[in-house]
């Protein structure tokens, strides 16, 4: 997913947002910092107002830092890769990662996975189904019964499709023993 250039219209307006956000703060810092009131703020030291609207957009960047690994690990919870949240960013699937490292619950990567299912001498697999996000599997007993993809519609859980393929495992074993 590549993001559209912002506009100048776009960016003029970010700009003037930003700095209407930014001058409370710088005054309210620059008060607290100074003992001086806030309406007094703008009658300082060109150089020291310079520094501390420079400490204020520091407070500013930590605070979007913040938001945006909120956003990431938001993101990761809804199942985006580090490659699309590199993409969105504009970096690459390393650099994502390296930049938000918990933004995706690797036991919740893992449970989207497809696996494979051992039990009574035959295998399944179990997957999503990516039209609707639910579980599906296929299984071949150890009899050498093959399974059609034979649930009618997806089941909610990789558990609950395990639970049905471990089902029809038990009923495809060989008769030794």
């Amino acid at each position: 997913m590549l993001m559209p250039e912002i506009t100048t219209a776009e960016l003029t307006a970010l700009d003037t947002a930003l700095l209407d956000a930014l001058n409370p703060l710088a005054a309210s810092m620059r008060a607290r910092a100074t003992g001086l009131p806030e309406d007094r703020m703008w009658a300082a030291d060109p150089a020291d107002m310079a520094l501390s609207i420079l400490g204020t957009w520091k407070v500013v960047d930590e605070e979007v830092k913040r938001l945006t690994a909120i956003s990431a690990r938001t993101a990761g919870g809804y199942g985006a890769s580090y490659e699309r949240m590199g993409a969105a960013w504009g970096i690459t699937r390393q650099g994502a990662r390296k930049k938000w490292p918990d933004a995706i619950d690797k036991s919740a990567a893992a449970e989207r996975e497809a696996s494979n299912l051992e039990l009574f001498g035959g295998t399944a697999e179990l997957r999503r189904d990516t039209s609707s996000g639910g579980w599906r599997w296929t299984g071949r007993g150890a009899d050498g019964t093959r399974s059609e993809d034979n649930v009618a519609h997806s089941l909610a859980t990789k558990e609950e499709a395990a639970a049905h393929a471990g089902a029809f495992l038990k009923e495809h074993t060989t008769d030794e023993g």
